[in-house]
């Protein structure tokens, strides 16, 4: 059983080991091709489609009174407007499977085009008197009448982590989770970090902790 999720009879796992120096398929390298993506530091591939000219007032420097995402620090940041929006596509493959845990300040809009996935979402925001973060985890994917998420919705300031799992259950094979994600407002990567390895036993317990360690980007 999941120490993270009661509703999982196995515990969070990966699907596809991580294998970053692997060739793609044929099928995955023409697919990043034509969508012309690079590598993304939180693991998987990336390509901004994106970004509203309309610029806007930034509501996470300081003084603004806004959610507690306005906690992450991510350097100085001395711009005082953001694009209204930003979308990317998003793809993780057979051979780099797992984007790692990383929180935005702004909100975060998700729709599937293909694929299948499981989010694992740490409402770190949402800790109060040293208790331990409530962990929410959901799988991705067209089977709606099996629970399966189309589109999905990130706030700010939650630890996000997501992992490639097979385009249909008791089989071993997949061509990639692809997503867009669309960022209210646009995103800059000063509004962004990763998790540290020393955060995530402060926010869950051991078991969850032990059980999610693999989602931790290496070295962090």
């Amino acid at each position: 059983m999941s120490a993270c999720d009661k509703t999982l009879t196995s515990p969070i796992q990966p699907s596809f080991a991580f294998k970053p120096d692997s060739v793609e398929t044929p099928n995955v390298q023409d697919l990043i091709i034509k969508l012309g993506l690079q590598k993304h530091p939180e693991g998987g591939y990336f390509v901004e489609t994106d970004r509203d000219p309309l610029r806007i007032h930034n509501p996470f420097q300081l003084g603004d009174i806004i959610p507690q995402s306005s906690q992450l620090t991510n350097g100085q940041d001395n711009d005082s407007t953001r694009s209204a929006s930003t979308t990317i596509y998003y793809l993780l493959t057979p051979a780099n499977p797992r984007g790692v845990f990383h929180r935005n300040k702004g909100r975060t809009i998700h729709t599937l085009h293909r694929g299948r996935g499981r989010y694992v979402i740490i409402h770190a925001d949402e800790m109060q008197n040293g208790g331990k973060a409530r962990i929410e985890t959901f799988v991705v994917g067209h089977n709606i009448q099996r629970g399966e998420r189309l589109q999905w919705l990130v706030e700010g300031g939650k630890y996000k982590a997501s992992f490639l799992l097979p385009d249909a259950e008791a089989t071993e094979d997949s061509e990639g989770l692809l997503i867009s994600e669309t960022v209210v407002p646009g995103f800059e990567f000063s509004d962004h970090d990763f998790m540290v390895a020393d955060t995530l036993p402060g926010m869950v317990t051991v078991e969850q902790g032990n059980e999610l360690s693999w989602l931790l980007r290496a070295g962090g």
